[in-house]
């Protein structure tokens, strides 16, 4: 089996992995969960039950309170990347005479995602408090299916508004809650909506950018050294003409990190594109992924008004107000003014 046949053959299962989990997210009781639970109970015969307690404790730690861990991973991962377009990829490119602005493309990219980074992780995603909660429950309607009026957060002790939800992590109500993101270690509310949507998109044109870059240069060095249109010698001494299995070859065995760093960027840049997709579907429609998972346990179809009481709820996004004004919400959400006391 070629180089090229096992380099797409990993490819295609991380992506399927990556869709499988992106489609069983928004299932409470999806055929990945019961498949994890049935594999962690197999497991659990065998490994020791000091182990096991170890391993929930830092699992727990890990993915159910604040930490840094998936911060300085994302850094890591952002000074890896730079690190090797920066040392060889720029280094190359300008001997070559790439003009200036595309090679220094990725590093404006760069500044306005960490920008959009510090905002987002910094920000109040819109922490719903007992000196606001009356306010915020103004602010938008109960749908009767997903939220319910009059109904009290257990830890908050307080009435939840319409659209938020108490983050277990944070341990506060968020209005209009979305999720809460590891990887900026902050909640994405009403508060920070716009700005965490500006740092997706800015992150998967960072990636983008820099899988450009490279892959340009890889192709202009295939041309420059004109083996495109020659031909090679196998083990048995058989000519060969070039194919593209042989050049990928050629190019990983010439430059090993730099041909690594283009399929890693790749497959960021596809899955983030994804998500990207994702987020904005939710930003126009005007759902926060909350919403979006709770709602795939109710039909899409709109309630009738003559519809029994005691029929199962069907849900119905009341909150979309168009595609542009949706959209003005994300970046600028709706506030109630309290009416200054004489």
């Amino acid at each position: 089996m070629d180089f090229l046949t096992l380099f797409l053959i990993y490819l295609c299962f991380v992506l399927a992995v990556t869709a499988l989990l992106c489609l069983c997210s928004g299932r409470k009781e999806s055929f990945l969960t019961r498949s994890v639970n049935r594999a962690s109970q197999v497991l659990s015969l065998v490994i020791p039950t000091q182990l096991q307690r170890v391993t929930h404790r830092a699992l727990h730690r890990l993915f159910h309170t604040r930490n840094c861990l998936f911060v300085v991973l994302h850094v890591a991962l952002q000074a890896a990347v730079f690190g090797e377009y920066t040392w060889e990829v720029f280094v190359y490119c300008w001997e070559l005479q790439f003009h200036i602005l595309l090679l220094l493309l990725p590093y404006l990219l760069l500044a306005g995602n960490v920008g959009c980074f510090l905002l987002c992780s910094q920000a109040n995603p819109g922490i719903v408090t007992k000196s606001n909660a009356a306010s915020l429950v103004k602010i938008y309607a109960y749908d009767g299916v997903l939220f319910q009026k009059g109904l009290v957060c257990p830890t908050c002790t307080m009435e939840k508004p319409a659209r938020s939800k108490h983050c277990s992590v944070c341990r506060t109500c968020v209005h209009r809650f979305d999720h809460h993101c590891v990887w900026v270690n902050n909640c994405i509310g009403a508060s920070n909506a716009g700005v965490f949507l500006l740092y997706l998109l800015s992150l998967t044109a960072t990636a983008g950018a820099i899988a450009a870059v490279t892959a340009a240069f890889l192709i202009q060095v295939l041309l420059l050294s004109n083996i495109m249109h020659g031909t090679y010698l196998d083990a048995q001494g058989q000519e060969h003409a070039v194919e593209i299995p042989f050049l990928v070859q050629h190019l990983f065995l010439t430059f090993p990190r730099i041909v690594f760093m283009l399929g890693f960027v790749i497959l960021l840049t596809l899955v983030l594109g994804g998500y990207c997709s994702f987020s904005l579907y939710l930003a126009l429609t005007n759902q926060t992924t909350n919403e979006w998972c709770k709602s795939r346990r109710f039909g899409g179809s709109p309630r009738l008004p003559s519809q029994p009481h005691d029929r199962p709820l069907i849900y119905k996004n009341i909150y979309s107000k168009g595609i542009w004004r949706n959209l003005k919400e994300v970046f600028n959400p709706p506030r109630v003014l309290e009416k200054k006391k004489k």
